[in-house]
């Protein structure tokens, strides 16, 4: 179970896209490459996060509400049919587990990169003569 976890947790970062400009050309990929990281480096030094959050901390959260709205709907319906306690258990119990798949899903997908992480690694290979086009 922990390896399907953490391979879906698995993500593929985002960068920045280069144009192939005159200081590109004059440079070559590896020298860019390294000046990609050193931006990435300064931005995160900064304070800036290259994504929006814990991929792990996103599947806990939906997890526990899945617990949650399970348990409470759980408890209602075993209300209606006379027994609470067991009903919100196997609520909480399906909650959770649905909440686990949909963290699951939802983490299986590109994290976007944080706006000002982006902005932040765009200036500073702006102000190395690179052109930065985009993020993919």
């Amino acid at each position: 179970m922990g390896g399907i976890v953490l391979g879906l947790v698995a993500c593929a970062t985002t960068g920045p896209v280069i144009y192939p400009n005159a200081h590109f050309l004059s440079v070559g990929k590896e020298a860019a490459d390294r000046d990609i990281e050193a931006c990435r480096a300064m931005a995160e030094a900064a304070g800036a996060a290259e994504g929006g959050g814990s991929r792990m901390g996103d599947i806990a959260t939906s997890t526990a509400m899945g617990a949650g709205v399970g348990a409470a709907s759980g408890a209602a319906g075993g209300a209606v049919y006379g027994s609470i306690g067991q009903g919100s258990l196997v609520g909480a119990a399906s909650g959770a587990i649905a909440g686990l798949l949909r963290g699951l899903m939802y983490s299986s997908q590109p994290q976007k990169t944080n706006q000002a992480y982006a902005n932040f690694v765009s200036r500073c290979l702006e102000e190395k003569g690179y052109e930065v086009t985009g993020w993919q």
